[in-house]
């Protein structure tokens, strides 16, 4: 993220539209802090009457001051409850906005955000920067608020009871405006950078806890850990030297407070012997000046966390804005037959200096199976995935049913694709809603889903049937397992169109076996694509097409390949053995 140079007010206008509502909670906490700055000049204006009547004359009711003071802190604690309660409701009604607009960004989305940011890193600014931002900026407005109002009540005082000597505390206010804007820049920068380190650190965590087998199998603890203790060190330097600028404010604030007070006393002594000012007058004066130290401070002190807050807010706002969301077309139709036709489609992703599918001219009938076989980095899931749009072509064009895939409304293309993949994703839910993901639920359809995928069985043994909640990605379910459950969510969808992307790929001979014999029920009467290396899978396919560094270099029946002797019989042959191609 650029570091951001707006002015505290541009900042807080762009934060402020999550934190506009509700309103009636603004007014109750606008009214709460006026209440709280009311009270505090009423203090130090006791004093003047306890003072000249109360010690001096002696005619002044003895009760009068401590139910005063009891009146008036009651009143005081009041105001400052009601003006917390309602801003919280403003921050975590923010908050609430703000994570609704953040995940529906998510769904909809372009796929570029997926492979520039980090699971990690999106997590972190959903949950964890939204509220710290938010907590941060209305507590941060909430000192403002209420003491800005507490000075200018304080002052109105002041005036009131000596306008001469208010000359000398306006002398304060200069310097402390120049030393908060000075510090107001860099506290900026620094906490942005301080969040982007943070977004490192976040990463190289969640890189060893999904990777943790490969790297103790490597060997490579000693190397992640040195790499987490270098950026752990940056950091901890980056908030270091935020926090040093931020403290910094408050002594020098203090200091020019003092300086100012000192000025004030001499003023006011050297005042009391040519105009014969009351001891009540001058104690009620310096009480009240006194008492403009701790707004002050606090205001002073406000800098560094509405920074802190801004930056974190600045950074969701700044991640729904930088991607935007994914564009289809508007057509619809009733369901699809799955004709598909690729024509001179090339496929280069930016950072490769070569395409990853280049000029592929296919035609593929409804109903028919194709198979797609070649070496690691073929091209073949890149060919796959630009049928639901997840990879848009470089150049030439796809259609379905004789209609580009970019005219296709995208909830509707994607309603008449079915996949499934080596990787299964399972939500924390019940295996019914896994089954049924995104469709209208029939519990008697998912159940005959289950059972046509090989899974009627499991399902008997499960505690709490079709109902049972699977847990997190389903770790307790074996790889076969979850790749019925799979099949069984293609079946439920039951789409015209099926991809298959090596959905048998490291699967023992059994759960093969399960796994094929659903497939087959599920391809059965769809227009199947498959990217596969199982022989078993490739050789009934209605067509098989090879690939070679992004281009098609043959394509035909399984025999006929075989006899032509060309790349696919080499393929065909170093592999046999394993029964993989």
């Amino acid at each position: 993220m650029t570091e951001n140079t707006n002015s505290i007010s541009a900042r807080l206008k762009l934060c402020g539209k999550y934190f506009k509502s509700p309103q009636y909670a603004w007014f109750v906490a606008v009214t709460g802090m006026v209440i709280v700055s009311v009270c505090e000049p009423l203090v130090p204006a006791l004093l003047k009457p306890l003072l000249d009547k109360g010690f001096v004359s002696g005619d002044l009711n003895v009760w009068l001051v401590p139910v005063a003071l009891i009146g008036i802190f009651i009143t005081r604690s009041v105001g400052s409850f009601i003006a917390q309660i309602a801003l919280a409701k403003i921050a975590n009604h923010g908050v609430l906005q703000m994570r609704l607009k953040l995940f529906d960004k998510l769904l909809k989305t372009d796929a570029k955000l997926y492979s520039e940011e980090s699971a990690g890193s999106i997590i972190n600014t959903m949950i964890h920067e939204t509220q710290a931002g938010a907590n941060l900026m209305v507590n941060s407005l909430l000192t403002l608020g209420r003491d800005s109002l507490t000075l200018l009540a304080l002052l109105a005082f002041l005036i009131y009871t000596n306008w001469q000597l208010i000359v000398v505390v306006g002398l304060l206010f200069p310097a402390l405006f120049w030393t908060i804007r000075k510090t107001t820049n860099r506290l900026g920068r620094l906490n942005q950078e301080s969040l982007d380190s943070n977004d490192r650190l976040a990463y190289a965590i969640e890189e060893n806890v999904l990777a943790y087998r490969e790297i103790r199998l490597q060997g490579a603890q000693k190397q992640q850990a040195d790499r987490f203790q270098l950026l752990s060190t940056q950091t901890f330097r980056l908030f270091m030297k935020a926090m040093t600028a931020s403290a910094l404010i408050t002594p020098l604030t203090q200091i020019l407070s003092a300086l100012a007070l000192s000025a004030v006393i001499s003023f006011a002594l050297i005042q009391s012997n040519t105009n014969g000012t009351t001891v009540g007058e001058f104690a009620a004066f310096v009480t009240g000046m006194l008492m403009l130290v701790a707004p002050i401070k606090h205001l002073s002190e406000v800098v560094g966390p509405m920074n802190r807050g801004l930056t974190s807010l600045e950074r969701a706002i700044y991640f729904m804005d930088r991607y935007p969301n994914e564009r289809g077309g508007s057509y619809r139709s009733n369901r699809l037959n799955g004709l598909i036709e690729y024509t001179s489609t090339s496929v280069t992703f930016p950072e490769m200096d070569h395409p990853a599918i280049v000029d592929i001219n296919l035609t593929i009938q409804p109903g028919q199976t194709v198979a797609f076989v070649g070496a690691s980095g073929a091209g073949k899931t890149t060919l796959v995935n630009v049928l639901p749009r997840w990879i848009s072509p470089s150049s030439g064009s796809i259609k379905i049913d004789h209609v580009s895939i970019d005219q296709y409304d995208l909830e509707f293309l994607r309603h008449q694709i079915g996949m499934v993949s080596q990787h299964v994703i399972v939500m924390n839910d019940s295996l019914f809603n896994n089954v049924c993901l995104g469709q209208i639920p029939d519990k008697n359809k998912a159940i005959r889903c289950l059972e046509s995928a090989n899974l009627g069985e499991w399902l008997m043994q499960l505690p709490q049937g079709i109902d049972t909640i699977v847990g997190h990605n389903a770790s307790k379910l074996s790889g076969g397992q979850k790749q019925r459950l799979a099949i069984a969510r293609a079946m439920y969808k039951d789409s015209p169109i099926l991809i298959l992307d090596e959905a048998t790929s490291a699967l023992d001979n059994e759960s093969e076996r399960l796994v094929q014999e659903a497939l087959n029920r599920l391809s059965s009467g769809r227009t199947t694509l498959i990217v596969a290396h199982r022989l078993s899978t490739i050789e009934k396919a209605d067509l098989i097409v090879v690939m070679d560094k992004g281009r098609i270099v043959e394509k035909g029946q399984h025999r006929d390949l075989l006899e032509k002797k060309n790349l696919y019989h080499t393929l065909f042959n170093s592999k046999s053995n394993s029964d993989e191609i």
